[in-house]
């Protein structure tokens, strides 16, 4: 198990040390990741949509309520 150090200045020197290793994403990974988000996230909502709206038609329908 690593020595634990509880110096504060020490910490932050290795935090800034692990933050310099990072590989951030590019401007153009970012906006594509965004965008396939947004676009799943609506194909979610349609079928959860018309998931509800065959589920209530079907209970409307087995139960004879409704319109």
């Amino acid at each position: 198990m690593a020595s634990k150090t509880l110096n504060p200045f020490v910490f932050l020197q290795q935090v800034r040390s692990e933050t310099a290793k990072v590989t951030w994403p590019t401007r153009r990974e970012t906006l594509i990741s965004t965008v396939m988000v947004l676009i799943f996230s609506v194909l979610t909502m349609l079928f959860f949509f018309a998931a509800d709206q065959l589920m209530g038609f079907a209970v409307e329908l087995i139960l004879g309520i409704g319109r």
